[in-house]
């Protein structure tokens, strides 16, 4: 790039295709964030310099001086903000399969919990402090099991050889019981 008599970079030209792609963008983007780079990117494009951009977008100029570079080493690209890494998982994937696992196949008696038949989150935290000697909250528990696909159901019984008779019985005996009067006291 030449420079000018100050020794400054001279401003570089855009071509009309590179102005109307970020235009393109900015009006379709959805992310207010992304919205307000491609303007950024466009107001240094048709000229203005970086205090003017700052003037009218109301962000910092070294701000607006970090999107033109990026923009002009990594094109749209490297715009796009990178998703935060976050906390790292307190599992291994390893651990997390067996947990999905257990979970899946076994009930919690099974797992050498108590005599529960129905997993908790609470009881996947005493299963994992006991297995893999993790701490987890519940809440956290919950996150995890979410992560892995699982989903908080209530439990159902079904009776699988249900007597059609004995339940019909069942029924009237249970409607004259109710006309009793030790039962409406």
């Amino acid at each position: 790039m030449a420079k000018n008599h100050w020794g400054n970079e001279a401003m570089k030209e855009y071509t009309e295709n590179e102005k109307s792609t970020i235009t393109k963008l900015m009006r379709t983007t959805k992310n207010a964030v992304m919205q307000k780079k491609f303007q950024v990117i466009l107001l240094h494009m048709n000229g203005h310099t970086n205090v003017k951009i700052a003037e009218i977008t109301t962000l910092n100029v070294q701000t607006i001086g970090i999107y033109i570079n990026t923009y002009k080493q990594l094109g749209t690209e490297g715009l796009v903000p990178k998703k935060p890494s976050g906390r790292p998982h307190l599992l291994s994937k390893e651990q997390e399969k067996l947990l999905l696992e257990t979970i899946s196949i076994k009930c919690p008696d099974e797992a050498g919990i108590g005599g529960f038949k129905n997993w908790t989150s609470k009881l996947a935290c005493q299963w994992v402090l006991n297995e893999f000697g993790v701490q987890y909250s519940t809440n956290g528990m919950l996150d995890l099991l979410h992560r892995l696909g699982l989903s908080y159901t209530r439990p159902t019984y079904v009776l699988a050889k249900a007597d059609a008779q004995k339940q019909k019985q069942f029924k009237e005996d249970f409607e004259v019981i109710k006309k009793t009067p030790r039962w409406r006291s």
